[in-house]
């Protein structure tokens, strides 16, 4: 079912963006995906057509509503009304400033980061976080496919899984930096950019935007 959304240049959420184009050549029947901050479900449901195994992340429970609904016919598909980040407990979700209007659209914007501009610090929902290096972990396996589009928390997980080597047990992570929009992540995004590049570690895709 599509739905109708305002549209509305001032403060639009960035648009649904499309991997690389051969981002599934080598994910089938058999491997494991994760895909963190699935939102509604659009990668998720491209992820369960190769036949992996996918387990997808999404905090926001309006989001999470239309990410059941859209993987509701795939039996791969297990979805986690969950945050992620580098450690484990229970942490405040910030609504986008305009999540009032239409909670769905602007769920993208929401974020387990106060200081992100453009949430409302009055506007949050407590949810679980998992600690995706400890969850990754307890799978006893290698994750073929990584996604992380987490507003923000990705500078803590990724520094987490270079330090414990946990990184060498992913064969293809996509990751959305957001350094541009948040000041502070500046500094800790350039850090693993430069250890990404320093440990060659070619098959990390850190412009997923």
């Amino acid at each position: 079912m599509k739905l109708a959304f305002p549209w509305s240049r001032k403060n639009e959420p960035k648009a649904a963006q499309e991997p690389p184009s051969n981002w599934l050549d080598h994910l089938g029947r058999g491997d494991l995906a994760i895909d963190c901050g699935a939102n509604v479900g659009k990668i998720t449901v491209q992820l369960a057509r190769t036949g992996a195994t996918v387990l997808a992340f999404e905090p926001n429970p309006h989001a999470f509503e239309q990410l059941k609904a859209a993987t509701a016919d795939f039996p791969n598909v297990t979805c986690l009304q969950k945050a992620v980040g580098a450690e484990a407990g229970m942490v405040k979700l910030y609504m986008h400033q305009n999540a009032a209007e239409n909670p769905v659209y602007w769920s993208t914007g929401s974020s387990l980061l106060e200081s992100k501009g453009n949430v409302n610090p009055n506007d949050f929902v407590d949810v679980e976080c998992v600690d995706l290096c400890e969850f990754i972990r307890a799978q006893g396996r290698r994750v073929n496919l990584l996604k992380m589009d987490v507003e923000g928390v990705e500078c803590a997980i990724l520094k987490k899984m270079m330090e414990t080597d946990l990184i060498l047990e992913i064969d293809q992570l996509f990751c959305e930096m957001h350094d541009s929009k948040i000041e502070s992540l500046r500094e800790p995004s350039d850090e693993i950019r430069r250890m990404v590049r320093e440990r060659k570690l070619d098959y990390v895709d850190l412009n997923w935007i």
